[in-house]
């Protein structure tokens, strides 16, 4: 009997929040610090709030090349062991892609599309009218933008018997040099690999197993850097103040004697 009144005892006092004496002890400011609670609360749902009606813009962190910026790389295309006629410039295409003269690619990313990390050699030749370029296929357009049977090549198939290296078995690669020091090109099969930077050069390949392809020449790296050059001096003429003078008449009268 004694323990069942002990129990009801202890869950009365519980009940009543501790008792009197419990409520007497409580610390003075347990009131305040529920009162800071509240008001921190209030202050972080508010910022949550703004920062969502807010965001900040990350302009600043996007990748590069970012849109409207402007970067220029020299191409080369080969065939076992020869290098094909510049492509040709469209007027017509609309995306951030364009060549210009002596085989030099401008870029100027219009949208995400060719902008950033998609900013890639396969993006060229998707947006450059008839130009194919992938792991197994690499075919290069006439000046029309049609479809070229001499200039389209597969891998497996063999070397013309008037080229360099006839009867031997190509396959599509491409190789690519992301500074002017750099030497030995990085090959890859994949041109969504390749990524425009700056004084890119790279060249569009059908070659035999363990040919290595070319760089472009020198007169493409030239045009490169030559279309790469813009003014930066804004000359101003100034017009000097136009200073009118007068001049004054003179009368002489002349006496008759």
């Amino acid at each position: 009997m004694a323990k069942s009144t002990s129990g009801k005892w202890v869950s009365r006092v519980g009940a009543a929040g501790g008792g009197k004496t419990y409520q007497k002890s409580r610390p003075g400011n347990y009131y305040g610090i529920l009162a800071v609670i509240v008001v921190l609360g209030l202050a972080l749902t508010a910022y949550s709030r703004y920062e969502y009606q807010n965001p900040v813009k990350k302009h600043s962190t996007a990748v590069a090349p970012k849109i409207g910026s402007t970067l220029y790389a020299a191409l080369s295309i080969e065939s076992c062991g020869k290098t094909l006629s510049y492509l040709n410039a469209d007027p017509t295409v609309k995306g951030g892609f364009t060549v210009a003269l002596d085989n030099v690619i401008k870029l100027t990313p219009a949208s995400a599309a060719d902008a950033g990390n998609n900013a890639t050699l396969k993006q060229f030749a998707a947006e450059f009218p008839g130009l194919i370029a992938t792991s197994n296929e690499l075919a290069v357009p006439t000046a029309t933008g049609s479809a070229n049977p001499k200039t389209t090549y597969k891998n497996g198939e063999t070397c013309p018997a008037t080229s360099k290296y006839a009867g031997k078995k190509g396959k599509v690669v491409y190789a690519y040099w992301t500074t002017l020091a750099q030497k030995t090109p990085t090959l890859t099969t994949n041109p969504a690999k390749i990524k425009f930077v700056k004084d890119l050069r790279v060249t569009m390949a059908f070659e035999p197993t363990g040919v290595t392809p070319t760089a472009p020449s020198a007169t493409t790296v030239d045009a490169m850097f030559a279309s790469a050059i813009t003014p930066t001096t804004t000359t101003t003429i100034a017009v000097a103040p136009t200073t009118t003078t007068t001049t004054a008449s003179t009368t002489t009268t002349t006496s008759k004697g």
